[in-house]
């Protein structure tokens, strides 16, 4: 056949769909490296001509890789066989006040842990209107001017999530440095503290969903991806919410570790 590879008598013989008899042979091939980490999947013109299928079915193919987290596929490239970066692990520890004192913001901190090199791109940071599900967290009203901070995360040059934070005028508005690019060492926690708002917990909501197009395109992920959808609440004594973090992260770069306490 076509460009060297030969269809094993298992997959012909396994009454399977014929999508699944391709991608089974595609999923061998990436499993024994014939096909390498990075290196580019055949063509749909390749894999039409090789197993003698039509366009649909390859497409059906390449969709069950992309299922099956093998392949990543770009618009107007072509897929390729997934690399394995190192998952990065968001633990509880990040958030220890030690980090922000030795001047280390929470991402910083999980870079020291993953041995990654990570760098923060900030896309926004400025007043908006604050989405209904943030006024609820923060309490205040629906559309109430708020500070927004807009960041792209990257692991080894790779986007892995995209976080906003969102932060009451009245708070911020005293707080110079929240409105900087680069707030200083330790991060905007660390600013929160220096003015009096000590932070006593973190309260976070987690869910995972499908990417939208948006998220899709910015952290570079095949159409249909799953992400992890985190939204966090930093609370201060008293209990009043003075930041809601909502990020989003490619579902196969993260794993999630928390610390539960198991006394009262």
């Amino acid at each position: 056949m076509a460009g060297g590879a030969v269809e094993s008598a298992a997959a012909k013989g396994s009454g399977n769909p014929r999508y699944l008899q391709i991608a089974d042979e595609l999923a061998e091939q990436i499993r024994t490296r014939v096909l390498a980490p990075d290196a580019k999947v055949p063509s749909e013109t390749e894999l039409m001509k090789r197993y003698g299928v039509a366009v649909g079915t390859v497409r059906r193919a390449i969709a069950e890789l992309r299922i099956r987290d093998l392949v990543v596929t770009h618009h107007g490239r072509g897929s390729y066989v997934k690399g394995r970066p190192p998952v990065q692990r968001k633990s509880s520890d990040r958030f220890r006040r030690a980090h922000r004192k030795a001047g280390k913001a929470a991402y910083l901190a999980e870079a020291d842990r993953s041995g990654a090199s990570v760098h923060v791109s900030v896309l926004y940071v400025g007043a908006a209107d604050a989405p209904p599900d943030v006024a609820q967290r923060l309490g205040v009203g629906v559309g109430e001017k708020v500070l927004a901070r807009r960041r792209l995360y990257f692991s080894d040059g790779v986007p892995t999530e995209e976080a906003t934070s969102y932060l009451p005028w009245d708070v911020a508005q005293d707080i110079p440095e929240l409105f900087a690019e680069n707030p200083g060492g330790g991060g905007i926690y660390a600013r929160l503290e220096e003015h009096g708002h000590l932070l006593v917990e973190f309260v976070e909501t987690i869910r995972a969903r499908l990417a939208t197009k948006q998220e899709t395109t910015a952290l570079k992920l095949s159409p249909g991806a799953p992400v992890i959808h985190l939204v966090r609440d930093a609370v201060v004594e008293g209990g009043r919410v003075v930041e809601v973090c909502d990020t989003v992260m490619a579902g196969d770069q993260f794993v999630l570790d928390y610390r539960i306490p198991a006394v009262d």
